[in-house]
């Protein structure tokens, strides 16, 4: 049981996908101006991480693993991912209309988050075997979350702040993740990896 708790507990702040890996960048900074978006985002990459670890653990072990097809699993993995990404967009289009709406351009993106790639590729490396992975998969997605929705919480707050004019946008965002991913490697020996 402590395997698992030091598993979700890296893969949520140790080894945090968008702050230590720098996996996700652009959505991060696309989808952190409102925290209402952020939120909805980060539970959609949560739910894509988790699937897609799930699917793509099941392939590696019992179709490339099994039949020596390792040299398929990045093409694999990429059209496994994509058709997640269609299966997530139709469902919130149908079920939760006002985040689909909110989510716009960044939901497709989804597909090319590098972040749902490399968790993939990182499960592919690892020795974990299913309840592992499900419990990485959800770490490294609400990791995402907590970065986004505290990054948006940042954002929505320096609306108020006296920034210069030539670090708006853009360049106030990048320093205060900067300054983020600086305080998220103090979490840096908490876990036994």
């Amino acid at each position: 049981m402590s395997t698992l708790f030091f598993i979700f507990i890296g893969a949520l702040l140790v080894n945090n996908f968008v702050l230590v890996r720098f996996l996700g960048i652009c959505p991060f900074l696309g989808v952190s101006k409102q925290l209402e978006t952020a939120v909805g985002m980060g539970m959609a990459v949560t739910f894509v991480m988790t699937l897609a670890g799930v699917v793509t653990w099941a392939l590696q072990h019992y179709v490339l693993n099994a039949f020596g097809l390792a040299f398929l699993q990045t093409v694999l993995f990429i059209l496994v991912i994509a058709a997640l990404v269609q299966f997530v967009e139709l469902f919130l289009k149908k079920m939760v209309p006002v985040l689909y709406r909110a989510l716009g351009i960044f939901l497709p993106l989804i597909t090319t988050n590098c972040a749902i790639l490399g968790i993939a590729l990182l499960i592919a490396q690892r020795e974990h075997d299913l309840i592992q992975t499900v419990v990485f998969c959800v770490g490294a997605g609400l990791g995402f979350t907590l970065a986004l929705v505290i990054m948006a919480g940042i954002r929505e707050e320096m609306q108020f702040a006296p920034i210069p004019k030539s670090l708006q946008g853009a360049g106030i965002a990048l320093i205060t993740a900067g300054l983020m991913s600086i305080a998220f490697s103090g979490f840096a020996g908490l876990v036994p990896m």
